[in-house]
């Protein structure tokens, strides 16, 4: 079926494929009787052209484009798997020869994988964080359980203080004339959340209930509004109510509340352990990415555009989905910024090309090492993954197998054995915790 491949230029391939003349024959005859059912000729009946008749009168081609869509896609991919090419986008087809009687020629035009020329991968030098969880870590989380089921509570004897949740009017003017967006009646704020302009909350603290009082602001100058941004505002705001929170009651009774535990002994060290593996887990990917990126560094690869536009699509395709479990669109996202999605693709260019050439030295790192993964090790992550759907492997699998990601789960494992060939060969220092947060000092400190 290949008769030959060469590399042309860049990463493009070309393959010389030739279709047996019995396979081309057969081919024709069929491409001839679904075209001969449509064709209406003077003197026979609709479907009863002969055969050398219809070619005669519209010339042999007429049947090449039905046999070619059969002929050619088998034989591509056949071409593909004898010369063990993985394609990493469309071909471009080139006809060279088809006749009856005669094998079919063609050419077949395609990108690849580049190969990527590796640095050191083994024996790199890294530092791990030291994984430490101290009691004032859970004593944060617990506050933040307790913050989540507060209670607001009016208060009405006394003014507006740091953490109310206040429900306000205001209405902003720019020399003296409403600007557009700067109203709104009934305006849930809390006061410390950082969440509207700065300099606007702190002005509200000492503000009695059902006060009308002035406050006065500068827009940031990089506001995502350019007509407001540097700008000097004054708002008048009255305040309609004050809630406070009040926090539960840190005792057993709060714990059988939020969680499966009796007593808060039993929640603290639930807490502390999942906090502990939280952090061996960030601190492991933090390695990872910090190993990865010198042997990417160290390492070159050409990055054909179309993977780079590929990871681009993901990475913003990532952040459509988050954006949409906020409850914000794309589009509204960007109507906020005042950016297209042009600025949005070449803003994330930089990080997917740093992604993509990660991706092909991890890839050539698969390769050069022979790593392999077979199918047992397939399904026993197939049952890891039901597991945590409570599901059944059967069904997972028969899921993934229609979505196609079978191949692409099992090139993830691979890759996956990469990265812990790399981490299982570094000369890995730990680095302690006050070590750690004399680094953070010093990098504040020349920030």
């Amino acid at each position: 079926m290949l008769n030959r491949w060469e590399k042309i230029e860049d990463n493009k391939i070309k393959l010389e494929v030739e279709v047996a003349a019995p396979d081309v024959d057969t081919a024709l005859g069929k491409a001839y009787r679904k075209v001969v059912k449509k064709v209406n000729l003077p003197g026979f009946r609709k479907g009863k052209v002969p055969r050398r008749i219809l070619e005669s009168r519209f010339g042999p081609e007429v049947l090449h484009e039905e046999a070619l869509e059969e002929l050619v896609p088998p034989a591509y991919e056949e071409a593909l798997e004898e010369a063990d090419i993985d394609p990493i986008n469309q071909p471009e087809f080139e006809l060279v020869q088809v006749e009856e009687g005669q094998p079919l020629l063609f050419n077949a035009i395609v990108e690849v994988i580049p190969e990527a020329e590796l640095g050191q991968y083994k024996g790199l030098d890294a530092e791990q964080d030291e994984v430490e969880v101290d009691d004032l870590q859970v004593d944060n989380h617990i506050y933040m359980l307790r913050e989540q089921n507060a209670r607001l509570v009016p208060r009405e004897d006394r003014a507006a203080q740091e953490g109310d949740m206040l429900l306000i009017d205001f209405t902003g003017y720019i020399d003296g004339e409403i600007f557009e967006g700067g109203e709104a009646e009934d305006y849930s704020l809390e006061l410390g959340s950082q969440s509207f302009i700065p300099g606007f909350e702190e002005q509200l603290i000492g503000v009695n209930l059902n006060e009308e009082t002035e406050v006065k602001v500068s827009f940031p100058e990089d506001y995502r509004n350019e007509e407001l941004a540097g700008k000097e505002a004054t708002f008048s705001v009255t305040i309609k109510q004050i809630k406070e929170k009040q926090l539960p009651e840190l005792d057993d009774e709060f714990v059988k509340e939020v969680s499966e535990f009796e007593t808060l002994d039993e929640m603290k060290a639930d807490i502390k352990e999942k906090l502990l593996k939280n952090a061996e887990e960030q601190s492991k990917t933090k390695l990872e990415e910090s190993l990865i990126e010198k042997v990417t560094e160290a390492s070159s690869v050409d990055l054909p555009e179309v993977l780079v536009e590929r990871q681009i699509d993901r990475m913003i395709g990532d952040m459509e989905n988050y954006m949409r479990q906020q409850g914000l669109g794309l589009d509204q996202f960007l109507e906020l910024t005042g950016k297209n999605k042009e600025d949005l693709r070449e803003e994330n260019r930089p990080e997917a090309e740093k992604r993509t050439k990660a991706n092909l030295v991890l890839d050539a790192i698969v390769k050069e090492e022979g790593i392999t993964v077979d199918d047992s090790e397939v399904e026993e992550k197939i049952a890891s993954i039901a597991e945590s759907y409570n599901d059944k492997p059967e069904r997972i699998k028969d899921i993934l197998d229609k979505q196609g990601r079978l191949p692409v789960i099992k090139e993830e494992m691979r890759i996956r054995k990469a990265v812990d060939l790399i981490v299982d060969q570094a000369n890995i220092q730990v680095v302690k915790k006050e070590e750690q947060e004399a680094e953070a000092q010093e990098e504040a400190e020349h920030s």
